[in-house]
């Protein structure tokens, strides 16, 4: 599978970056270790977020914000999925659990404060674009129905757009029948990059058991 980014955005996002992770897995419940971390990450949001203000200040978040307004979105209604991430532990409506593959992602998003997208490699048809996305696209946000993804990232295979940088699709949401997954780690700048590359590893393999991890930087 070959993954680039698209002209529409590097040529406005000049330092638009995706860490594209590929790796072998079983789905099941998480692990009450995983939900204990997810606990302690929703404590330390709490502790560090005390207003739904104080998120939009959070670096990573500014910057993403930034990102869609030069991409012509509107931040303020269409949100980066790690800030609405954050906004739902603020005001205190707690995670849903929904499987180690999943809920690995969360924690993952809320630790690099950056969209995480886990996605069933299986279901995506051919090579895949990283574009800004456009009205014709049509898009089903997992639990969130039909999505304008307009001038926001989206991922785009032989089929069309299964993936954005505000939600998850359901044509590749992640089932129990999933065997191989697709991690994207959107990056809108190198901040902290190696780190992010590093944890992703370290997150899939101790809660997933990901095996046969490879990785691919993927730049404009």
């Amino acid at each position: 599978m070959k993954i680039t980014v698209d002209k529409s955005i590097s040529d406005l996002l000049p330092d638009f970056n995706t860490l594209a992770f590929t790796m072998d897995v079983e789905i099941k419940e998480s692990s009450e270790e995983l939900k204990a971390l997810l606990k302690r990450l929703e404590l330390e949001v709490q502790k560090m977020c005390p207003t739904l203000e104080a998120v939009l200040k959070v670096p990573l978040i500014e910057e993403a914000r930034n990102a869609y307004r030069t991409l012509g979105k509107d931040p303020s209604r269409y949100k980066v999925a790690s800030e609405s991430l954050l906004r739902r532990i603020v005001k205190d409506r707690g995670l849903y659990l929904i499987n180690n593959a999943v809920d690995a992602g969360n924690a993952l998003s809320i630790i690099l404060k950056r969209n995480t997208a886990v996605l069933d490699y299986d279901k995506i048809v051919g090579d895949v674009v990283i574009r800004k996305g456009t009205t014709d696209d049509l898009f089903y946000g997992i639990g969130r129905g039909k999505l304008n993804v307009s001038n926001i990232p989206v991922y785009v295979d032989d089929v069309g757009a299964f993936g954005s940088s505000t939600s998850d699709s359901e044509r590749t949401m992640i089932t129990k029948k999933t065997k191989k997954l697709l991690v994207f780690v959107v990056c809108f700048s190198y901040t902290e990059v190696d780190k992010a590359i590093k944890l992703t590893k370290e997150i899939y393999e101790k809660y997933v058991n990901a095996k046969n991890i490879q990785f691919k930087h993927v730049k404009g």
